[in-house]
C-alpha cells in the first residue's frame, strides 16, 4: 500500500458505473484501478452485479486483488447484463428499487464513474437521499479526463440560479484519480 493511501478498514464502497466499456480503453482501466484500489485498501466493493463493461472490469479487478465483492442485480437483468458468477456474493433481487436500496444499505460510501442514464439516476438518487438526511455517507465523482466537468458546471449553474444551495453542492466530493477520491471519502 502506498504511504499516501488511507486504508478502508473493512468499509464497503458502492460504485456506480456503466455496463458498457466506453469508446476508449482508459475507461476500463479506470474501473479496474478503482476495483483494485478498494481491494488493496482492505475495502469491500458493492456494485450492480454485472459482468460487462466497467462493472465487470471493476469487479474482476477487485477480485483479482483479493478483495470482497458484493453484487446486487435484479432477476430480469441477470441474463441481460450477464451476471458476474465469480463474486464473493451475488444477490438477486426482484426489481431496480430493491437493488438500489440494498446497495445503499450495504455501503459506507458511494463513488460514481462514467456511465449512462442508469449510472446518473443512481448517483442523483443517492445524493438526494443524503440531502433528505436518509444517510450521511460520503458521495464522490471520479472526474477522470474531466468527464464530469459539464455536470459540475451544471451544478454550479443550479446553485447560481437558486435551485440548489451551496452547502448541498459542497457535500459532493470530486477527484481526478482513484487514489485521490478513495482518500477523500473518509477524511
Amino acid at each position: 500500500m502506498n504511504s499516501h493511501t488511507r486504508p478502508l478498514e473493512g468499509r464497503s464502497v458502492c460504485v456506480y458505473m456503466g455496463s458498457r466499456s466506453g469508446r476508449a480503453p482508459h475507461w476500463q482501466q479506470l474501473a479496474e484501478a478503482v476495483g483494485e484500489g478498494i481491494a488493496r485498501r482492505g475495502g469491500r466493493l458493492v456494485y450492480g452485479g454485472g459482468n460487462t463493461g466497467l462493472m465487470g472490469a471493476c469487479a474482476s479487478a477487485a477480485l483479482a486483488a483479493g478483495g470482497e465483492v458484493i453484487g446486487v442485480i435484479p432477476g430480469h437483468l441477470v441474463e441481460r447484463e450477464v451476471a458476474h458468477t465469480g463474486l464473493t456474493e451475488l444477490i438477486t433481487v426482484p426489481d431496480m428499487h430493491t437493488r438500489k436500496a440494498q446497495m445503499a444499505a450495504a455501503s459506507d460510501a458511494f463513488v460514481t464513474l462514467p456511465g449512462g442514464i442508469g449510472t446518473f439516476e443512481e448517483f442523483f438518487e443517492t445524493w438526494t437521499w443524503r440531502y433528505l438526511d436518509l444517510h450521511r455517507k460520503p458521495i464522490g465523482l471520479l472526474n477522470h479526463e474531466h468527464f464530469f466537468d459539464p455536470l459540475l458546471q451544471f451544478l454550479d449553474n443550479t446553485v447560481e440560479a437558486g435551485f440548489l444551495n451551496a452547502e448541498t453542492c459542497a457535500t459532493l466530493i470530486s477527484a481526478d484519480t482513484p487514489d485521490d477520491l478513495l482518500d477523500a471519502l473518509f477524511d
